[in-house]
């Protein structure tokens, strides 16, 4: 059953998977940008925290060279992402986009990762549906 706007998009050369592809690419764009950014802008709250967290864990001590690799792979999640949406926009070519999304996987398997290590369970949990996404996205990406 399609209505005016699915109508409209299919005329302009636009399917519902690229529909799906550039929402999954804009949502992963907000959310590593800014969690890098607050990394980046609240450095020692952030390395303080951490270093609670990881306490009688076998990552602490780790938080130096740590921080700075979720770092650089949450702002590469996320920037990859929003510069592959608007190089898809304009051209539809799709990879680099493809490239944030699986960033973006790997971000949040590194995040996981810590949690559980932490035995922060919930916190565990809590990233499941954002890995969920960026899979799905990958999905989008890969079949649609």
């Amino acid at each position: 059953m399609e209505n005016e706007i699915v109508s409209w998009l299919s005329a302009s050369g636009i399917s519902p998977a690229n529909v799906m592809q550039a929402l999954f690419s804009l949502m992963i764009s907000i959310l590593f940008i800014q969690s890098g950014l607050d990394k980046v802008f609240n450095w020692k709250g952030e390395r303080d925290f951490y270093k609670s967290h990881f306490e009688g864990t076998l990552l602490d001590g780790a938080v130096p060279l740590l921080m700075p690799v979720i770092t650089l792979s949450e702002l590469s999640a996320g920037f990859l992402s929003g510069i592959g949406l608007l190089v898809m926009l304009f051209t539809g070519r799709s990879g680099i986009a493809l490239l944030g999304m699986l960033m973006a996987c790997l971000s949040i398997i590194q995040l996981f990762f810590g949690q559980r290590v932490a035995k922060d369970y919930n916190g565990a949990a809590v990233l499941v549906p954002y890995f969920l996404m960026a899979a799905a996205g990958v999905y989008f990406y890969l079949f649609a």
